[in-house]
């Protein structure tokens, strides 16, 4: 990236994406500090040289030293599919870190779900809406939809991007993927310039890993500037219409980002 970040906030870094994607962005010369919320529990599962910073992203009051100075944020948390948890949980993290940010600068990289666009499912409905925050917030980002973890075959480790959500099966029919490689995806799509302003779905096809993605992610259709969805996505969520939670945090963050003239 022409830019390339040296400070990498992961949020969900105790988790069995996050502690790979800590492990990988240290294996790829970042400055990598971990949100946590029990930092005895964290430098037991994280790999030495991780900087544990005490906060919770449910919290906002605790976010300020987590964000101060970073120049990249990783979000690998998730909760369960439960809509109330999904919201107070994953949207509600996204949400309050980027406010945080108070209109500075970052790159990001969101893990959401493959089929978050699907209609009628109201917990992903609510990775959707953190996604659209995302997007508006005048940061530069890559959103990484994955398939399911864990089903892969160990010789499944080609990666593919998808675009347009199409895969709405809501099993691992949708689509595979190992965690490392989820992981790798994330981290890189932090320093290659054909990342920035992507959305895709993840999964692995079988053979073997790429040794650069740039090709595919270059591959990807952009992010229209001027929508809140993805460049294939078939969404039809009228801002009018969302809750109120929603339409407060986009007007926040995309307060924050006119302020520093995005």
């Amino acid at each position: 990236m022409t830019n390339r970040p040296s400070t990498v906030l992961i949020a969900g870094a105790t988790g069995s994406i996050g502690r790979y994607a800590a492990a990988e962005a240290l294996r790829q010369g970042y400055t990598v500090r971990a949100l946590v919320r029990d930092k005895a529990r964290a430098a037991k599962i994280l790999p030495d040289g991780v900087e544990l910073v005490v906060g919770d992203l449910t919290r906002p009051e605790t976010l300020a030293a987590a964000v101060q100075e970073v120049d990249a944020i990783v979000f690998t948390h998730g909760s369960t599919t439960s809509e109330r948890d999904v919201r107070d949980n994953d949207y509600a993290g996204v949400a309050n870190v980027l406010k945080a940010l108070g209109g500075r600068r970052a790159r990001i990289a969101l893990m959401t779900a493959i089929g978050t666009t699907r209609p009628g499912v109201a917990y992903a409905t609510w990775k959707l809406r953190s996604e659209r925050l995302v997007r508006a917030s005048g940061n530069p980002y890559t959103i990484v939809r994955p398939g399911w973890f864990d089903y892969n075959q160990p010789d499944q480790r080609t990666i593919v991007m998808l675009q347009g959500d199409k895969r709405q099966a809501g099993s691992p029919a949708d689509g595979v993927i190992a965690r490392d490689q989820i992981a790798r995806v994330l981290i890189d799509s932090l320093h290659i310039d054909a990342a920035n302003h992507k959305t895709l779905e993840l999964i692995a096809d079988h053979g073997p890993g790429q040794d650069e993605l740039t090709p595919v992610f270059a591959s990807l259709t952009p992010d229209s500037g001027e929508s809140l969805d993805a460049a294939e996505d078939d969404v039809n969520l009228p801002v009018t219409n969302e809750p109120e939670t929603f339409r407060h945090d986009l007007a926040t963050i995309t307060a924050g980002n006119h302020k520093v003239g995005g």
